[in-house]
């Protein structure tokens, strides 16, 4: 099991690099979160929802998600509690007193939902959450010490060099572990560092002295890795900092809501090297830039207020005007319509309110959840697209068809006077074809080179690979197999 001095310090990914060595051993392997705080979600084949790291942890293993590695999900939802997603459906929104007397039902789905995985896998590598050391909440914790034990798995604590302390927060929070937590705890690993390892060896050496636990590695800071974030801590640094607009690149403003969520819908995106994507809340960015897109949100209705409040609203107009495309996943596809009804106050306590009108369509939210996988077909072009869906609210659209799904349904549409189009489909940019017809259109516009074919492909497959060998690398590797009772 990985646990953290805090939340953010790279749990996610040394479990996903971790699950990819064992796989690499010919061992079946699962992942496992029991419950996990994220806007970043996926929906499996069976039509549940689960955080979208333990769906890349799976990936990873080489095996299907399953919404039993990530029973329980919180989604924040401002003004509104949280919503809390159980066993890939919603269970509903609550606030955190009705949630406290929640937990309790919850620790039986957890333990069989961890039963079942480890009934069915050699090994399962667990990830907690935040710290085990928060003390106000270890009465009620159903993810870091309370799973260990459940499990009988031996813990590596995460910490992050890049922030600064982590020797205090290793030795932090081991000292405020009790006796049974701390006998659990079998060592740490130091992520993230940028420097020459050797400087770190006495400091390693007094950590190792003071808690009687071994350091096994340190993993340095992995430039452009290729992998999804859990949350949106690294996406919101990167928020109106650094902006450039390169003339001889494609410069893609993503609108930063407050609720963003499926924010990796766009990582296929920054995987093309002509691209130049940004995310930002100035209104004049967006006019500088050759496509807007306005993502995903847990909150509708209050994100589209935002957009007001910002002046982003005249900006995304004024871009349509000047023939900028302007593209709404989701909840942006919503938004770019003409009104939001929410009569049961589902995302919002407004029952309705004006879209920005640059699509024909109206939306109404409702207490069902939409959670599908989809294929279908861009109509113009006649080119493949797949994905999922992830909404609230149901869409009546008047305006053009641009994509639709095999029973000719509509999942997006455009306008034939403005580049302006959305759609509901998650990950669409993932697919190499889509990604590639909507960037030549940019790349045909401003004069710039069309990639040959084939394109560039984005690609989890090679950056999992890579990462278990850096890690393989930068960790005693064996000594962590030795743990598991694998012997090299």
């Amino acid at each position: 099991m990985f646990q953290g001095t805090s939340s953010n310090v790279g749990k996610s990914i040394l479990c996903a690099g971790f699950c990819r060595i064992l796989q690499q051993l010919g061992y079946s392997v699962a992942p496992f979160k029991a419950q996990n705080m994220a806007l970043n979600s996926y929906v499996t084949t069976s039509g549940h929802e689960m955080g979208m790291a333990q769906a890349v942890q799976a990936g990873a293993c080489g095996i299907t998600p399953d919404v039993l590695m990530n029973p329980v999900l919180l989604k924040p939802s401002a003004g509104m509690g949280t919503q809390v997603v159980v066993l890939g459906k919603p269970a509903g929104h609550m606030n955190l007193e009705t949630y406290s007397e929640f937990k309790a039902r919850l620790r039986e789905v957890i333990h069989d939902s961890y039963h079942t995985l480890a009934g069915q896998y050699d090994f399962i590598v667990i990830e907690g959450a935040g710290s085990p050391a928060e003390v106000n909440l270890k009465d009620g914790d159903l993810t870091n010490m309370h799973m260990a034990h459940l499990a009988q798995a031996p813990v590596i604590i995460v910490g992050d060099i890049d922030k600064g302390g982590v020797y205090a927060h290793f030795a932090g929070t081991f000292d405020l572990l009790d006796d049974r937590e701390q006998k659990r705890t079998a060592g740490f690993i130091i992520n993230k560092f940028r420097g020459h390892r050797e400087l770190l060896e006495p400091a390693n050496r007094f950590i190792e002295e003071r808690t009687g636990r071994k350091i096994f590695g340190v993993v340095p800071w992995i430039e452009n890795l290729g992998l999804p974030d859990e949350d949106s801590v690294e996406f919101k640094k990167r928020v109106d900092k650094n902006i450039e607009i390169k003339p001889q690149t494609l410069n893609i403003a993503l609108i930063d809501l407050p609720h963003i969520s499926n924010f990796t819908d766009f990582d296929a995106l920054e995987s093309e090297p002509d691209v130049n994507l940004f995310a930002t809340s100035r209104p004049g960015d967006l006019e500088r830039a050759d496509m807007v897109i306005i993502p995903g949100s847990k909150n509708t209705v209050w994100d589209l207020d935002f957009i007001r409040q910002k002046g982003l609203d005249k900006a995304i107009k004024n871009c349509a005007n000047q023939d900028i495309m302007v593209v709404g996943i989701c909840a942006g596809f919503q938004v770019l319509g003409n009104e939001i009804k929410d009569p049961g106050m589902v995302e919002s306590k407004t029952p309705r309110v004006p879209g920005l009108g640059l699509l024909d369509m109206t939306t109404t939210m409702g207490e069902g959840k939409h959670l599908t996988r989809v294929e279908g077909r861009c109509l113009e072009g006649d080119i493949p697209v797949s994905g999922y869906e992830i909404h609230h609210g149901e869409s009546s659209i008047k305006g053009s068809p641009f994509i639709v799904n095999q029973d000719g349904q509509m999942l997006g549409s455009h306008r034939h006077d403005k580049p302006v189009w959305g759609t509901y489909i998650h990950g669409i940019f993932h697919g190499m074809e889509f990604r590639t017809f909507i960037l030549n259109k940019i790349r045909k516009k401003k004069g710039l080179p069309i990639p040959g074919v084939g394109g560039n492909v984005y690609d989890p497959e090679k950056a999992l690979s890579r990462l278990a060998a850096i890690l393989e690398e930068n960790t005693d590797i064996t000594s962590l197999l030795h743990l598991l009772g694998i012997k090299s």
